[in-house]
């Protein structure tokens, strides 16, 4: 009786924290009941999108992201990207406006006296909650928030997201602002040793302490009333593991009344917490920043393979965004304002790896000025994404020094697509034995990325492949 009890109040949790749209996807076995919170779901599929960071750093404005909306939809959405996510800082008037002794160029930390006191100020609310600056963001004037600029993403047939920092903000704790919902205030739930080791503006918060939870719920409330969709919650894993903010937040998600994807920053994820991240959160970074290395990719094959028992509905592991195309404007926020440093080879790979892992995929290139070429190829190609988005079974097969293997399945035809990685710095023949998978007889194999048909193989795959190459073929076994 007791367990009917539980059942019964989690589903009424359920049908609250779900608007109208959401109501049969949740209720339909899409919810996972626990003794401390509702998770409904967001995501059946790994989230496609742009964020704004490798491009414009913490300082993109309204008009530049307006009118990365307009090209989103206007090329992408057709092919499945649909969040459009505002990076970190968009509560700072000028961001990096000062230099930072020791920091890199245009680091966006805020200015403290000897006593840790802020210098600078951010643009906050009166319960100790960050909103947007004006100066940057003018449709939020007058208390609207991020709600016109949400308005305008959906408008569009799009999706919403911001970036937030785990915590605080210190200038609430040095004036002991109100928290909504509580009569406690930012001094009193901020613990003041706990700061992000990276980005100074916030403390992080004691989950023990009346009002701590009140101040989350208040945030997720905001957010809520902007009608964001997707949250990038930064500082959260970087250690040490922030175990009861995360809970704090899906909690605030829950009570909100809106579905937002959880994305949790900055890797690499403990593997050791994979049960509480798939609980908690909707993706997880699992890798370091990631930036247009060799090293950092090569990298990825091994941090992929082992989260691979993780990955499913909902729970997508997350390799970080794909810097191709035009990135650091203005030299920020990580060297020289360039075109990926990824070889058109590299570029190959990566988009085989990330969509046959099934990592969420979110371009971090300025759309604007990155080559059509490159669009076209990559962001475009309906096959290669149909890979990330709707394939079963993705696991790696083989790897060392030279080569890697990974496979899935196209679960409506029981097709199997087969990525294949030559790592080494000189072209080579890369050669699947299919018998490793008991791919037996005859199969038609199709290059999906040449989207061209290959022939007849059996027994064994081969293909001619460049320096830090990749392609991805499908086998459709014949009668």
């Amino acid at each position: 009786m007791k367990n009917r009890i539980v059942l019964v109040a989690a589903l009424a949790t359920c049908l609250f924290s779900c608007t109208s749209k959401e109501h049969t996807k949740c209720v339909s076995s899409k919810c996972t009941d626990t003794t401390e919170t509702i998770k409904c779901k967001t995501s059946p599929t790994p989230p496609m999108g742009w964020n704004s960071f490798d491009a414009y750093d913490s300082r993109i404005n309204e008009q530049e992201f307006k009118a990365t909306v307009d090209y989103m939809a206007e090329n992408l959405k057709q092919h499945g990207w649909k969040y459009a996510v505002i990076d970190y800082c968009w509560f700072n008037d000028n961001p990096g406006g000062w230099n930072n002794p020791n920091k890199r160029h245009g680091h966006p930390d805020i200015r403290l006296d000897k006593n840790g006191v802020p210098l600078d100020t951010l643009c906050m609310d009166q319960y100790s909650r960050l909103i947007p600056s004006v100066k940057r963001f003018p449709s939020a004037a007058n208390g609207k928030g991020f709600k016109p600029l949400a308005d305008y993403v959906h408008s569009k047939g799009l999706k919403f997201g911001i970036h937030i920092m785990r915590g605080i903000p210190r200038q609430a704790y040095f004036e002991k602002r109100a928290i909504k919902g509580s009569t406690a205030t930012a001094a009193d739930i901020a613990e003041t040793f706990d700061t992000c080791n990276w980005q100074n503006n916030l403390y992080g918060v004691d989950a023990s302490k009346e009002g701590a939870q009140e101040y989350y719920n208040s945030l997720f409330e905001l957010y809520s009333q902007w009608e964001v969709d997707y949250i990038k919650a930064d500082d959260m894993m970087y250690p040490p593991y922030h175990k009861g903010e995360i809970e704090m937040m899906r909690k605030a998600i829950e009570k909100c009344g809106r579905p937002m994807v959880l994305s949790l920053s900055c890797g690499e994820a403990p593997l050791a917490q994979a049960e509480h991240l798939k609980k908690y959160a909707t993706m997880w970074r699992v890798s370091a920043d990631f930036w247009d290395r060799w090293e950092d990719l090569h990298h990825s094959f091994d941090l992929l393979n082992a989260w691979t028992p993780h990955r499913g509905e909902d729970s997508w592991p997350d390799a970080d965004m794909i810097p191709f195309g035009k990135l650091a404007l203005d030299n920020r926020p990580v060297g020289k304002e360039r075109m990926t440093n990824f070889t058109p080879e590299e570029q190959n790979t990566l988009m085989t790896l990330f969509c046959i892992a099934r990592s969420p995929l979110m371009i971090g290139a300025d759309l604007l000025s990155t080559p059509k070429e490159i669009i076209d190829k990559y962001f475009k190609n309906d096959e290669i994404l149909a890979v990330n988005q709707h394939s079963t079974d993705n696991r790696q097969v083989f790897k060392n020094h030279a080569y890697a293997i990974w496979i899935a399945t196209e679960p409506q035809t029981g097709d199997r697509y087969v990525g294949i990685f030559n790592l080494q710095d000189k072209p080579s023949k890369v050669t699947f034995n299919m018998e490793l998978e008991s791919l037996r007889g005859d199969y038609k194999a199709r290059d999906l990325w040449s989207k061209k048909d290959l022939g007849t193989v059996n027994g064994k795959l081969s293909v001619n492949l460049g320096t830090h190459d990749a392609t991805m073929i499908r086998l459709t076994k014949m009668n």
